[in-house]
């Protein structure tokens, strides 16, 4: 099979896998007894370790592209309110589970939406409310925040590297005007370099750069550009994701016409455009459209085999649970996920009143759990133990993708090969019990390549 034949065949709609089951195939949702049930359990474990998830929704534009959940707005007075919420939020969950509040914070990550929508005081008293109501260790605790360049100011990233925040995610998406234009993110590159300096100086141990492949206006040749430029900002580490086209979900997508987006065998040379120089540059390829300097422990992490996987990404940080705070956060404990509210006035509502605000979630079975762990090391390691894991070679539909050059097996250990790993969710998606037992009428998930 010819390499053209090879993305023809595997770029169809298949999981990210942050999850599994993956959010659709959530059937067994949690009563709330059992989802505090499930954080206690969580709790007791021996090593029992906390990370925290906040998702602060403001936006003040929207960028055309984006998949996440947001709030456009530029009423910045709704801030105090929010901050309100989730420190609100976290004493539900402290005064329902006490043994939250024993068991270290070792991470704390703001996301969104645009986490520096709000003002230094805000950012200050939303991190200082969490460290005061749990158990931190600065000998252990990493802080790391999601930024937009084009809203963010050195007040901000220094009020909370005061509060020990070390790394920081920077959105850049693509440096090209044109492109910038067609996805309604005008960020001159003098912006994010000013900004990266900034960080450094303040001291922000790790730097990081949101790139995407796959956008309307972009080639081979204005990739490579992009990949000189953003190698010359020195990031510490790099996430160069897909574009994601879920038009279904993000109406704002549906501004793109088909012929404007880039499929298969021309979406992927868009990412070898930035994958070649980086690798050139002495970054470590990670997992699945991750790049990081050899000394950043996300790179020691995977030379270890000990990474992790979680719905905030790739980690070397490994918790027992994640607590999502906010609307729309999503949390996860060895046996259980849960998703807040996903609408904002009813977050606000809920939470108002005294109740978690749980919006759906999903119990883990046995079964769910065995292959959430497969998927997992596939996912870090690009191999599965298929005995240690329980499943037959023979019955488990590995041929085709045998025979295609993606994966083999040796020793009852599947591998994906070098020339595999643009197809690591088709092959991660052999494991998913739920994805060919639900038909659907439209794809549920954006294309894999």
């Amino acid at each position: 099979m010819t390499s053209a034949e090879r993305f023809a065949k595997y770029d169809v709609p298949v999981p990210r896998y942050t999850s599994y089951p993956t959010v659709p195939q959530w059937h067994r949702p949690p009563r709330h007894e059992e989802w505090m049930a499930s954080l206690d359990r969580a709790s007791s474990h021996s090593d029992a370790a906390l990370a925290v998830y906040v998702h602060v929704p403001f936006c003040e534009s929207l960028c055309s592209f984006c998949g996440c959940n947001t709030v456009i707005t530029r009423d910045h007075s709704r801030e105090t309110t929010y901050v309100d919420l989730v420190l609100a939020e976290l004493e539900l969950y402290l005064t329902a589970v006490p043994g939250l509040s024993r068991q270290p914070l070792r991470q704390l990550h703001l996301g969104g939406g645009t986490p520096t929508f709000l003002s230094p005081g805000a950012l200050a008293r939303l991190s200082d409310g969490i460290a005061c109501r749990l158990q931190t260790d600065a000998s252990v605790f990493e802080g790391s925040l999601e930024v937009d360049p084009r809203v963010t100011t050195a007040a901000q990233l220094a009020a909370l590297r005061e509060r020990g925040f070390r790394r920081v995610s920077m959105g850049v998406q693509d440096i090209d005007p044109e492109v910038q234009h067609l996805v309604n993110r005008r960020q001159p590159l003098e912006q994010t370099a000013g900004l990266c300096a900034a960080a450094r100086e303040i001291g922000y141990e790790s730097v990081n750069l949101d790139l995407i492949y796959g956008l309307p206006g972009q080639s081979p040749a204005s990739m490579s550009t992009l990949a000189r430029e953003v190698i010359a900002l020195g990031p510490d580490r790099l996430a160069v994701y897909g574009f994601a086209r879920v038009p279904w979900i993000k109406p704002a997508q549906r501004r793109f016409r088909d012929d404007q987006i880039p499929g298969g065998a021309e979406k992927r040379a868009l990412y070898e455009a930035i994958r070649g120089p980086l690798l050139a540059s002495g970054y470590v390829e990670i997992g699945m459209d991750h790049f990081a300097r050899p000394s950043d422990g996300l790179a020691r992490a995977a030379t270890q085999r000990s990474l992790h996987r979680n719905f905030m990404g790739y980690t070397e940080i490994r918790t027992t649970t994640l607590l999502g705070l906010g609307v729309s956060a999503i949390s996860d404990t060895p046996d259980c996920y849960h998703q807040n509210e996903k609408v904002i006035t009813t977050y606000e509502a809920r939470v108002s009143a005294g109740d978690i605000p749980s919006h759906r979630g999903h119990l883990l079975s046995d079964d769910d759990r065995r292959r959430r762990d497969a998927i997992a090391s596939l996912m870090t390691t690009f191999s599965v133990d298929l005995a240690s894991a329980g499943f037959d070679v023979e019955d488990s539909g590995l041929q085709a993708l045998i025979a295609d050059d993606v994966v083999r097996i040796d020793d009852d250990v599947l591998r994906v090969l070098p020339e595999g790993r643009p197809f690591l969710r088709n092959a991660a998606a052999l494991f998913d019990a739920y994805l060919a037992a639900t038909p659907s009428a439209q794809p549920l998930y954006s294309k894999s390549i």
